[in-house]
């Protein structure tokens, strides 16, 4: 069955075939997911969520663009839903400049595993991890970033420097 015949049977609402989309997409989603949230636990519910969300308005997807992407959309709102209905931006600083850069060492850097990296950015505090997943990871300008955060662009920028300067740190202290 390919992608199409999928979707067309999730419409119309046969189990096996949303079992079978939930299979295919269920791993790449959770890693979206596991970006956004604190801990395992939230990007479960994350996930069920967003596959809620999914089956909910697969009739809106139109077929341009993949399908994939279309997900990927849906599962990043849910996320930035869940972080503006828990304010963790709250403890935002809204700061124009941010404090000196942490130096880094490039051999550090060329020993980093893409898991390891991924453990050292899931240890961000929520606002500083959003915001850096927006803008580095999914491309979103600050601007952008700003309006789905409901924060100052100032703020974004600055919540991106502490969390690049928090990541250098991290990274830094695991190879020393």
């Amino acid at each position: 069955m390919d992608e199409k015949q999928l979707i067309a049977s999730c419409l119309k609402g046969e189990r096996l075939a949303q079992k079978k989309l939930y299979d295919q997409y269920s791993g790449k989603m959770m890693g979206v997911c596991l970006r956004y949230a604190n801990d395992r636990e939230t990007a479960a519910d994350l996930l069920q969520d967003g596959f809620v969300k999914v089956f909910t308005n697969l009739s809106s997807y139109t077929g341009a663009g993949s399908f994939e992407g279309w997900m990927r959309r849906v599962f990043v709102n849910c996320a930035l839903e869940y972080i503006r209905k828990n304010d963790v931006m709250k403890e935002s600083d809204d700061l124009d400049h941010a404090a000196e850069l942490i130096e880094y060492s490039a051999s550090a850097l060329e020993e980093l595993s893409a898991q390891e990296l991924i453990n050292v950015i899931q240890q961000l505090p929520s606002g500083f991890k959003a915001v850096f997943n927006l803008f580095a990871i999914e491309g979103y300008s600050h601007k952008e970033v700003s309006e789905m955060l409901q924060i100052n662009e100032s703020t974004s920028r600055s919540q991106y420097t502490r969390a690049k300067q928090m990541l250098q740190k991290k990274v830094n202290d695991l190879y020393k």
